[in-house]
């Protein structure tokens, strides 16, 4: 009897997940990346706004920079929160590597997960979405290296830091 109490369990078991695939999936996860990506966007360019995040204590904390509104982003809805977490890896992946362009890599992240899940619902290979992706990713890092030049003068410095302050 011990058996069919102990196989009744792993049949439950096996169950107890929601477990969703396709273009439902998809549909979810994309409306998490659009929620995360929307209050983000918001802070891009000298002038974005500022946003106003709640805390759990103390006052609200008013920032401009989009990895911190990024990582204050959690949501309900598990589905719509993993496309929202798949963002915040790319905001701080962006911010650990640069340090800066964490608002630039959402709106881009946001844009290629658009025409990815748009494409694999028109029936094209999810392993060669990716592939070319990656591709592009290579061909725009060398094109950059090309076009940038060293920056040596204090002058050069000065226009940098200029351009670069938010």
């Amino acid at each position: 009897m011990s058996r069919s109490v102990s196989a009744a369990l792993l049949v439950a078991r096996a169950y107890a997940k929601d477990v969703k695939f396709g273009a439902d999936a998809r549909a979810l996860m994309l409306q998490g990346v659009d929620l995360l990506a929307d209050a983000v966007a918001v802070t891009m360019g000298p002038k974005g706004r500022t946003v106003i995040i709640e805390q759990s204590w103390g006052s609200p904390k008013v920032t401009k920079d989009g990895v911190t509104v990024a990582k204050s982003i959690d949501l309900k809805d598990k589905y719509k929160n993993i496309g929202a977490k798949l963002v915040q890896d790319v905001a701080n992946n962006t911010n650990e590597e640069a340090g800066d362009g964490t608002t630039a890599a959402t709106v881009l992240a946001r844009a290629i997960a658009k025409e990815g899940f748009d494409t694999i619902s028109k029936g094209a290979n999810p392993v060669e979405i990716r592939r070319g992706v990656m591709l592009a990713v290579d061909a725009v890092i060398t094109e950059l290296k090309n076009l940038s030049k060293p920056v040596t003068t204090p002058e050069e410095i000065a226009q940098v830091c200029v351009c670069g302050h938010n």
